[in-house]
């Protein structure tokens, strides 16, 4: 791996345009106003103190702009994140305690290594096993998870930490008496001046609005009297350089967390990164964002943070800005850095009922029902994935629901291809192309032949399914002077041991019945096969290249042709032996 490739800032700022500067600057300028009540919110979500949540916003967005090949994806804590990390560390250490924020700077650290090994190991192609409807179900279910542990902060009450969702809702509802009025009406009023300014300012940062209107309100109105509950101080110093501690105990706790949230957070990081990159006609490398968010958790692990990635609305964010390159995220960090040093006295009257109203409605965009209506008309069969995602991580927790989620998505898939769609051909009438006759109705069968095409790899998943079917096809061949069932094989791209067991049993009934099976459009992977296990010799003069030769030659019975090369059959040149070989080709 060259080192640009490695580095990709060393490719970018050589091209820098400067035409590009000012827009970068008022982008980065733009997130980092929208990141720093955003990163102390969901440090807090994450049962973190505040200053953590800024922490993570400096060094891993550094880190990223040097790595990343993203140039609009906007790198720090996000609201699933979060959550997971609250979920993992939730029954080791006590919130908010020295033991709870070194796991969490560990756990930054386990993601990060996973993201590397997965990164240069090219194995990028791992985050594929959770599909998009999953990841839509789980996204949805996770932001009514987040979106509800944030109601305790607007009704200003105390509540348990509880491992269900079920059972946090049972905590609210018993807590509810003791809601303190002043903190529920900050809370409403925030929420409200978040979605009108949205609405109709959207491209001022209402977040930052808010958090300077609140703390305003608390101190001219002495709300800590009234029971309004604030962050309290923060503390001025720079992330400082550390390792945490590395308990195995701890560490054999979270491995499954640092799993769940490399593929939770590529997913979501990815997904952003590509449809920017579409905008803007350029590429994004996969196994290189892996090691970009891989090298910016292992630096939030030792800069204090906790783990990061891409996320959705501060991306939309930056590019809406005006962002070119990654330098927008460097302004953003030092914006950040300047704050951290500057700034957080003032927020100590910053109230938790604000943050939590900007996770709120963070969250709520997170649950697309009109993505969820698409899925259905595109792929139906895909809510089964997403509505056992959605239900299990709300019944199950985050951990325990994207596992099952994931799972259900890999026997979707292996319930289609244990019954692949097949077709019976037809031909269409003055060409030689066969179609699905159910499609064409109007493609004629020849009498005595049946051509049927299966759309799928022939594996150990389906080969008794498949074997039934042509049995059944054979057996359903009906008129004619010869009885042949031509089996299209253009959709079949892989055949395994099982496939050719079956497809050697399937000769051996047909042989019985007095039917011969040809096979055509058979593919080079397929062919390799076939020829290994001794099915090709077998099979000698029932291959073809296409549907209408293999009808041709069971209706025209003669001679071999006289190159299987020459008509895209065999790649190899022919070897049988010269008295065998015809010089008349065949009515194909």
């Amino acid at each position: 791996m060259s080192l640009t490739r490695l580095l990709p800032i060393l490719g970018w700022a050589r091209r820098y345009d400067r035409d590009d500067l000012r827009p970068d600057l008022a982008a980065g300028l733009t997130i980092g106003a929208m990141l720093v009540p955003q990163g102390m919110a969901y440090a807090l979500l994450a049962g973190l103190p505040p200053e953590v949540g800024l922490y993570a916003s400096i060094v891993p967005v550094l880190v990223y702009a040097l790595f990343g090949t993203s140039r609009q994806l906007a790198v720090g804590p996000v609201a699933i994140v979060s959550l997971l990390t609250a979920s993992a560390l939730s029954p080791l250490f006590e919130q908010g305690s020295a033991g709870y924020i070194s796991a969490a700077a560990l756990l930054a650290l386990m993601v990060g290594a996973v993201h590397l090994v997965l990164g240069f190991g090219r194995l990028g192609f791992v985050v594929n096993f959770l599909s998009h409807s999953v990841l839509v179900g789980f996204t949805a279910a996770a932001a009514i998870i987040i979106g509800f542990s944030q109601v305790k902060h607007l009704f200003g009450i105390t509540t348990e930490r509880k491992d269900h969702f079920y059972e946090t809702v049972e905590e609210v509802v018993r807590q509810i008496d003791g809601t303190n009025g002043t903190t529920l009406v900050l809370g409403v009023a925030s929420i409200a001046l978040l979605v009108l300014m949205k609405k109709f300012v959207p491209r001022v940062p209402g977040a930052l609005v808010l958090v300077i209107a609140s703390i305003l309100a608390v101190e001219l109105f002495d709300l800590t009297d009234r029971g309004v509950k604030t962050v309290g101080e923060i503390p001025s110093s720079l992330p400082a350089f550390g390792l945490p501690d590395f308990d195995t105990g701890t560490m054999g706790s979270l491995i499954g967390t640092a799993f769940v949230i490399t593929l939770v957070g590529f997913m979501e990081s990815i997904a952003v990164a590509k449809v920017y990159a579409r905008r803007h006609r350029y590429d994004v490398d996969a196994n290189q964002e892996l090691i970009g968010l891989g090298a910016s958790n292992v630096a939030s692990g030792l800069f204090g943070g906790y783990p990061v990635t891409g996320g959705f609305s501060r991306t939309a964010v930056n590019d809406t800005a005006g962002a070119r390159t990654p330098l927008a995220s460097i302004v953003t960090a030092i914006l950040i850095l300047l704050t951290v040093l500057f700034l957080t006295p003032l927020f100590s009257s910053l109230p938790n009922a604000a943050l939590g109203a900007i996770i709120i409605v963070a969250v709520i965009n997170l649950i697309d029902i009109g993505e969820m209506r698409h899925i259905a008309h595109v792929k139906r069969s895909d809510l089964i994935g997403l509505s056992v995602a959605f239900v299990a991580t709300l019944v199950l927790g985050i951990e325990l629901g994207i596992l099952v989620a994931v799972v259900a998505s890999m026997l979707v898939v292996f319930a289609r291809m244990s019954k692949p769609h097949s077709a019976v051909l037809g031909q269409i009438p003055g060409t030689t192309s066969y179609r699905n006759v159910e499609r064409f109705p109007e493609a004629s069968v020849t009498d005595g032949v049946r051509v049927v095409r299966i759309d799928a790899a022939l594996s150990f998943v389906n080969a008794q399914h498949v074997k039934k079917l042509l049995l059944g096809e054979a057996d359903a061949i009906s008129g004619g002077d010869v009885t042949a069932l031509v089996v299209d094989c253009s959709g079949i791209n892989d055949i395994d041991a099982t496939g050719v067991e079956a497809l050697s049993e399937i000769l051996v009934e047909l042989d019985e019945r007095q039917v011969d099976i040809h096979l055509c459009d058979v593919k080079g992977p397929v062919r390799d096969v076939l020829r290994r296990s001794g099915l090709w010799d077998r099979l000698d003069g029932r291959i073809h290249a296409t549907a209408a030769m293999a009808v041709d030659a069971v209706t025209h019975p003669g001679t071999l042709p006289e190159s299987l090369r020459s008509l895209g059959i065999d790649e190899r040149h022919d070897e049988r032996p010269a008295d065998t070989v015809d010089t008349e080709v065949s009515h194909a």
